[in-house]
């Protein structure tokens, strides 16, 4: 039960928000209308990207420290399911600026720095992929993610807010906590950037144990 209660929060919270999402009233707001719904969905899987990669970054320099390849294996899963989240997160996105800027893909800062910053964690996991020697793959990976971590910090939180953008919260739009997150929509939306948070966590966990297992049957081989 130690195990498993977290992955039962989990569940019930992602339940909620999808079906909260769906059925429950949002503000009706101009141009936005009920596509604002997807700030359940779009803005957790960001989230709960960063929060991965922010582990990732972690277990890297923990791996430089130690040279236990478990941190390195911890280090690769985090990445592989941040990437997932930062390509559902990116498809959300596109389907949302569709509706509401007219075009799926504009060229807006925030969205180019964020594709930067997908290329930079794919080559990441192509840098590996390339690689055979485990230790020396270990070593270069962590260091390449801790440059990539460095690097993604000033790309979405820094850049995008120096230059005009039609993105919420950057060139001088408000962000949807100044106007349009109403008491009722953060009923959902707080859960649900836990729930996003916990799901990929919990993938996350089930790669490390593939890694483990996979580690001790070579090693047994």
């Amino acid at each position: 039960m130690r195990q498993t209660w977290w992955k039962i929060i989990c569940v019930a919270l992602l339940t909620y928000t999808i079906i909260g999402g769906i059925l429950l009233p949002v503000p009706a707001r101009f141009i936005i209308n009920e596509s604002i719904r997807n700030l359940y969905f779009h803005v957790p899987m960001w989230f709960g990207m960063i929060l991965l990669f922010t582990i990732s970054f972690v277990y890297a320099i923990k791996y430089l420290r130690s040279g236990d390849i478990k941190d390195d294996f911890k280090s690769v899963a985090f990445i592989k399911v941040g990437v997932l989240f930062s390509i559902l997160g990116m498809l959300t996105g596109m389907e949302w600026a569709n509706y509401t800027w007219g075009e799926a893909w504009s060229n807006d800062p925030k969205q180019l720095a964020t594709a930067v910053c997908m290329l930079m964690y794919f080559a990441y996991l192509i840098l590996r992929g390339g690689m055979k020697d485990e230790e020396k793959r270990a070593k270069l990976a962590a260091v390449y993610n801790i440059f990539s971590f460095a690097l993604m910090v000033p790309l979405l939180f820094i850049l995008p807010r120096m230059v005009d953008s039609l993105h919420p919260g950057n060139g001088g739009n408000p962000g949807f906590n100044a106007y349009d997150l109403d008491s009722q929509m953060r009923l959902i939306f707080y859960p649900a950037v836990i729930g996003w948070f916990l799901l990929g966590l919990w993938m996350a966990t089930l790669r490390v144990r593939i890694y483990y297992l996979q580690h001790q049957y070579e090693n047994e081989a």
